[in-house]
């Protein structure tokens, strides 16, 4: 009887502890949603000054600032968490080796199909139909499937439209580009765009696109007018630069699912608030000086300046090169999905209208 007696005991104290702990669940949520590191990290491709690594420095300032030093964001530019391979940037926030990233969605296409979109060979034409397509229902779903890779989308932001450049000789009709070796950053869909155009695509980081250019290991390369000026690629045997608008390099701004689930709802929005300034700032700084409305011609007049031969397609050329292009528009919208590519495309007619 002792014996029982003494296991009834033990039996309720066992229960009122489970209780208590039961009780303290959430205040022990609570305490641990508080405790915050003395550092998160944000990856970003390149470096200042390039418009989309200033992106990421802004956010992360924004965001050390307003939350006192609360939340504290360092910048590791040029993708030095992946060791320069900025395609595994996405991967590596899925395993806690990056908390924030300013995200190009080239980079990530190779995980995420949908983001090849914006990789359609001529589906946008300008700034209006790519605005058109980030901040309606397309963006929207975008962000949808990047967040079931455990990655919260914030905001977009934009590289900008990706001009060809290259050593030997002026572009302005597919046959132009035949035999010429073209660097590109990630993604099966460039290798088909530029096969289809006889070109011999070469796949490379960006650390290694300027030693590449500089020993003429490739002929040319594909990338925004600001990268091209900032980097300085007139040095680098790029003396002719054909502006196409083929394809753009919308931006997410984002962080892991683990480390938003760890904030406080406040501080939720406060850096939620602060990616969607920082993208802001950051799509004007793309666009500044290349002619889009309410900019001047700066960046257009300085690769003069520096000597580059720019060729500025028409209407009628830039429908030849779609139209050498068209099989791989069409292999990869199924693969990017037809209903998302059905949106994208009225998006663009009505931005247009």
């Amino acid at each position: 009887m002792r014996t029982t007696a003494i296991m009834r005991r033990r039996g309720a104290a066992l229960l009122a502890a489970g209780a208590g702990a039961a009780l303290s669940a959430p205040w022990v949520a609570r305490a641990q949603q508080g405790q915050y590191r003395p550092e998160y990290k944000m990856s970003v491709v390149g470096n200042r000054p390039i418009p989309f690594a200033e992106g990421a420095f802004i956010w992360a300032d924004l965001v050390t600032q307003r939350s006192n030093g609360r939340i504290n964001v360092k910048v590791y530019p040029g993708s030095q968490l992946v060791g320069g391979d900025q395609t595994r940037e996405l991967l590596a926030m899925r395993q806690g080796v990056i908390d924030f990233a300013v995200l190009s969605t080239i980079n990530i296409a190779p995980q995420v199909r949908e983001a090849s979109l914006f990789q359609l060979p001529f589906l946008m034409p300008d700034h209006r139909a790519l605005d058109a397509l980030i901040t309606g229902e397309v963006g929207r779903d975008i962000f949808g499937v990047v967040e079931r890779r455990e990655v919260v989308p914030l905001a977009w932001g934009e590289n900008g439209f990706r001009e060809i450049s290259n050593s030997k000789r002026p572009l302005r009709t597919p046959a132009d580009l035949r035999g010429l070796k073209i660097r590109f950053a990630a993604g099966n869909i460039f290798k088909d765009i530029y096969e289809a155009l006889g070109a011999n695509p070469v796949q490379m980081s960006f650390a290694d696109l300027q030693p590449a250019l500089s020993t003429g290991a490739v002929d040319g390369q594909e990338n925004p007018i600001n990268l091209f000026l900032a980097f300085r690629m007139d040095t680098l045997a790029q003396k002719h630069l054909t502006i196409w608008n083929y394809v753009n390099d919308p931006l997410i701004f984002a962080l892991s699912k683990q480390v938003w689930s760890s904030f406080s709802a406040a501080d939720q929005q406060l850096v939620r608030e602060c990616a969607e300034e920082a993208g802001k700032q950051q799509i004007a700084l793309t666009r500044k000086g290349l002619g889009a409305p309410g900019t001047d011609r700066a960046s257009l007049e300085e690769l003069q300046k520096r000597g580059v031969e720019v060729a500025a397609l028409s209407a009628e050329e830039k429908r030849a090169f779609a139209a050498a292009t068209k099989p791989v528009y069409d292999k990869w919208a199924s693969t990017v999905g037809a209903e998302l590519v059905r949106k994208a495309e009225a998006a663009v007619r009505s931005a247009a209208a």
